[in-house]
């Protein structure tokens, strides 16, 4: 058991074992998803998170507050799909009136994003991550198994249209299957105002078809988008973000995400809290903290921060970097292991 250390100590920024700040939160608010992308949901029906179990806003909003006092500034909403949790816009009003939270952002699959993206954005939310893996309507049928793509290109164009600050689209790149779409998926954010982020194919939670033949690595992304676009440009200063950013020739920025092949767990300042409130110290981590028993237990909010700090001052994750060095790589978990678990998916992780 880790020891609790006092209530000053709560207050200091966070550091891990390896120097690793806490800085930045990923908020699961929903496991459910409209969506059953193959590498993330590989079946079709699920047993999901009790609903006696889910956080009510005002435990969210204590949990956004502890670790706000502990340092993080960044927090994203996601899920599941957080769009299907109902009342979320008050939740967006409430956390964007917390001081500590300099960067409120949201994670979604854009289907119910039409709907919802002005009243988002007077609610105080300022960005939007928009995972889309296909412009090609067939392609993104057999990926999600649902068609619906108009429903998200309108999603994308309407948070265009109300002006959020930044909109951000994440392709997972897979070889053979939308690896010859990299030029049209820029093009398109260009179109709308969005900063492409190419991200390479993770073994992690639902994808267990993965394999390291499906990655297209960074090297021949980049590879790829000289052959069309000539001279790339490295941005520097990436920090703890997981992308790393290039500028084309025109001045289109985009960024690729190598987190396979190229692991920057050193400089990771990321956790992960899930619908049900199991907080996750890293995206491989088996193991979590019931942040939920904390709250309903009575903690106070001194305590509750102490509790994290402590947690936290322990944390050794490397994931990403185990992983690679694995001799015989293959999906983190089976579909037995994951039924075995819902915490294991990544739909309830929030990615």
């Amino acid at each position: 058991m880790v020891e609790i250390k006092t209530t000053s100590q709560a207050n200091s920024i966070a550091r891990d074992s390896f120097g690793r700040r806490l800085g930045s939160l990923r908020l699961s608010v929903i496991d459910r998803c409209d969506l059953r992308c193959t590498y993330c949901m590989p079946a079709e029906d699920y047993t999901w998170l009790p609903n006696e179990d889910i956080l009510t806003f005002e435990e969210i909003e204590r949990t956004v507050e502890a670790f706000g006092a502990l340092g993080v500034r960044k927090v994203r909403l996601t899920g599941g799909e957080p769009l299907l949790r109902g009342g979320l816009t008050e939740l967006v009003e409430r956390l964007s009136k917390n001081s500590t939270v300099d960067d409120l952002a949201m994670t979604t699959n854009a289907t119910q994003l039409a709907k919802w993206a002005e009243s988002l954005h007077n609610a105080g939310l300022r960005r939007v991550t928009v995972s889309l893996d296909t412009l090609n309507p067939a392609r993104f049928e057999t990926l999600t198994r649902r068609v619906v793509l108009d429903r998200v290109l309108t999603g994308i164009r309407e948070a265009a249209r109300v002006e959020f600050s930044e909109i951000k689209i994440n392709t997972v790149v897979m070889q053979g299957f939308n690896d010859d779409e990299l030029f049209d998926i820029i093009e398109f954010g260009k179109q709308v105002g969005a900063e492409v982020r190419f991200i390479e194919y993770m073994d992690v939670g639902g994808a267990t078809l993965w394999s390291m033949e499906r990655v297209f690595p960074k090297e021949e992304i980049l590879s790829r988008l000289r052959s069309y676009y000539g001279i790339i440009e490295e941005i520097t200063g990436r920090g703890s973000s997981p992308a790393e950013r290039f500028r084309l020739p025109d001045g289109t920025n985009f960024g690729v995400i190598a987190s396979t092949t190229e692991p920057f767990c050193i400089s990771c300042d990321r956790s992960r809290v899930t619908a049900d409130g199991m907080w996750y110290l890293c995206l491989y981590a088996n193991k979590g903290y019931n942040l939920r028993k904390w709250l309903r237990e009575g903690f106070t909010q001194e305590q509750l921060m102490e509790k994290i700090h402590n947690v936290w001052l322990e944390r050794a994750d490397r994931g990403a970097e185990n992983r690679l060095n694995e001799p015989t790589r293959g999906a983190l978990y089976h579909v037995e292991e994951l039924k075995s678990d819902p915490h294991r998916e990544m739909h309830t992780r929030g990615g």
